[in-house]
């Protein structure tokens, strides 16, 4: 069955994981990835985040699963005309190199629509191509900092606070993958490509937009309330059995499920005490409500809460960790967890992909062996024949 994107053929030139996380949520959807790496070494992510010497990262597996790999040496005059001739067949390159260095290999925007007018050139920057900073370099921090999700994240009595789940990364990833999505959908109306650019800054402030909201609201940055949300009581974590680490559950309870709340840990009267009766109320008494909350929450574990407050409608959570969310059934039911082979390692865990298309279903398959797919990739694209890619392989062209 042809999934979404089948025919769409992307050239996958990124590294680390922005630009690998955006191709690997194309080649879910069903595009045909070719990630493009040079001879020696590859992706710096393969080596670079090593967790066994006999085996490419989990990092790099995480996030290159249904791609194939093509090496190619771009220093070299060989290489260029291999890379265009691929360009010339394909409708979307992706890059995160440093500003202009595309350019200086004569492989930058303007250069490569002239061989295909039709391509979809995408790049992705720490701060973007243009503005006062441009020529700085970032990382996943220091997209939060600028981006203001650390003044906004953790404790008031705490620093500005960085957020470990990777907003500035795959969540830049993400928008790339958006905003390619569009163009291509563009396209179709004026037989043209066009250059996309997203900044790891621009879609970190993407993500802080109520954060921006609040303070035009109060005319002040607003203050980190760790695990608050809003004037919602109860709306934080509570403490669970038997009292680990991660033994919290977060429980958020709007004014209409009050009394779902109660009812279900067997408290109704609650419902008849007046510093409970209004959120207001709550609000101002949280201290007094968050306790007896807790009293009962620590009874119990933290997947029995949310099962009982779940049934009863009211929105809670278990603070899962990692293992348990590699273990958790329902992401398992939904191939969010899923096991994957690859030669040098053998199975290990993964994450799926979460968009779920009832008539293109994802079938995840294992990442690939840096140059695996060279001679396969250029014989398609290229007309190179066994002895050629021989002789390229030797020159270390590829």
């Amino acid at each position: 069955m042809d999934q979404a994107l089948s025919g769409i053929r992307v050239i996958d030139m990124t590294h680390n994981q922005a630009g690998p996380a955006c191709a690997q949520i194309l080649g879910f959807l069903g595009a045909d990835v070719i990630k493009l790496e040079e001879p020696k070494g590859g992706d710096v992510a393969r080596t670079n985040l090593r967790d066994r010497a006999d085996s490419d990262s989990l990092f790099f597996l995480i996030l290159n699963a249904n791609k194939r790999s093509l090496t190619l040496n771009l220093k070299t005059e060989e290489g260029k005309d291999l890379f265009r001739k691929v360009i010339a067949q394909s409708d979307v390159l992706l890059e995160n190199f440093g500003p202009g260095a595309l350019d200086r290999l004569g492989l930058g925007y303007e250069a490569l629509s002239k061989i295909n007018p039709r391509l979809v050139y995408a790049t992705i920057k720490g701060f973007g191509t243009y503005g006062p900073y441009s020529g700085y370099k970032s990382f996943e921090p220091i997209a939060q900092a600028m981006g203001g999700a650390m003044a906004v994240t953790g404790f008031p009595e705490n620093p500005p606070t960085y957020v470990y789940p990777a907003i500035g990364d795959s969540g830049t990833g993400m928008h790339m993958a958006i905003g390619i999505l569009a163009a291509l959908q563009q396209r179709h109306a004026t037989g043209k490509g066009q250059h996309v650019e997203v900044s790891m800054q621009d879609a970190v402030v993407n993500l802080v937009r109520v954060s921006l909201r609040d303070h035009q609201r109060y005319g002040h940055p607003p203050p980190r309330v760790g695990n608050q949300l809003g004037r919602t009581v109860p709306g934080t974590t509570f403490p669970c059995a038997p009292g680990g680490p991660n033994d919290y559950v977060y429980i958020f309870c709007q004014p209409q499920m009050w009394k779902p709340l109660i009812n279900a840990m067997g408290q109704p009267g609650l419902g008849d005490d007046p510093r409970f009766a209004t959120p207001e109320a709550r609000w101002e008494n949280r201290a007094a409500l968050e306790a007896i909350v807790t009293d009962w929450t620590k009874q119990r574990t933290k997947h029995e809460v949310m099962q009982i407050l779940g049934e009863a409608g009211v929105p809670s959570g278990a603070c899962q960790d990692t293992g348990e969310v590699l273990a958790d059934p329902h992401l398992r039911e939904r191939d969010m967890i899923v096991d994957v082979d690859y030669p040098t390692r053998g199975t290990y865990q993964t994450v799926g992909c979460p968009i779920k298309l009832s008539d293109s279903p994802v079938a995840v398959t294992r990442p690939p062996m840096l140059g695996e797919h060279s001679g396969e990739v250029l014989a398609e694209l290229c007309g190179v024949d066994k002895d050629t890619a021989a002789r390229l392989r030797g020159n270390g062209v590829i």
